[in-house]
């Protein structure tokens, strides 16, 4: 018996584009073949637009259904904090505290923390024009990888237990993970939280080490390392989605 395989006549789109009161905004498309019906999510990180849909459905189905719901895209993507762009005079908070990105030369040299003539805090910047932006996320990246190795370090000691490998990317879903081989990765964003909050998520990671769950035993291994979880989770639930507004 020949089995005839239905196939879609042309790939799906990338992106769709709903209008809501005259302003367009860019759907991305993802088909997922476990998925039972069409979904949108707005990240609350980055402001994307995603629409899933299940394996057999019509991308013109999914666009009537992006267009029904544009005015609930419009309301969620103004929910998403504005951008700070980073570049000169830009305000970026460094462990919780303001600093304005100075410029001050354009000799290429070292990227600093310190204060300006009026002693309030800046993130001193000394390169082209065109590598400030650049130079500041370098600058945060490293500052950021310093205090997690001390930070991991510290708790690691006090569990009697040392992870294999310690990574900072620019995660969007989680701020920090454990896998299963003791490799520890953090969001370089934690940078710009208060010391506290970086200090509690290095602490929740290592009681990884000990327990690979979330269990009554692993909590029990964080509190043993860390006091400060419920203030730490307050404060994330609070402010950590405006640490993404950043770059």
């Amino acid at each position: 018996m020949a089995v005839v395989l239905l196939r879609r006549s042309a790939p799906d789109p990338t992106h769709l584009s709903v209008v809501h009161e005259g302003i367009p905004f860019r759907v991305a498309v993802r088909r997922r073949a476990s998925a039972r019906r069409i979904t949108l999510r707005v990240s609350s990180a980055t402001g994307e637009v995603v629409l899933t849909l299940p394996e057999r459905t019509a991308v013109s189905a999914a666009q009537r259904f992006a267009d029904a719901h544009s005015a609930w895209i419009a309301g969620r993507v103004a929910k998403v904090p504005a951008r700070v762009i980073l570049e000169d005079g830009a305000v970026v908070p460094l462990r919780g505290v303001p600093h304005r990105v100075l410029h001050w030369s354009v000799t290429s040299g070292l990227t600093i923390a310190t204060r300006d003539g009026e002693e309030a805090p800046v993130i001193a910047v000394s390169c082209q024009t065109p590598h400030v932006g650049r130079r500041v996320r370098d600058f945060l990246e490293t500052e950021a990888r310093r205090d997690l190795v001390e930070a991991v370090s510290r708790h690691a000691r006090a569990l009697g237990r040392m992870p294999k490998r310690l990574t900072v990317r620019d995660t969007r879903s989680r701020w920090g993970s454990c896998s299963a081989r003791g490799h520890l990765n953090f969001s370089w964003r934690l940078i710009l939280a208060p010391p506290f909050v970086l200090d509690y998520l290095a602490a929740h990671e290592v009681a990884h080490l000990a327990e690979m769950n979330h269990s009554e035993r692993y909590w029990r291994v964080l509190d043993g390392l860390y006091p400060r979880v419920e203030e730490a989770e307050r404060w994330l639930k609070r402010h950590g989605t405006e640490l993404h507004r950043y770059g």
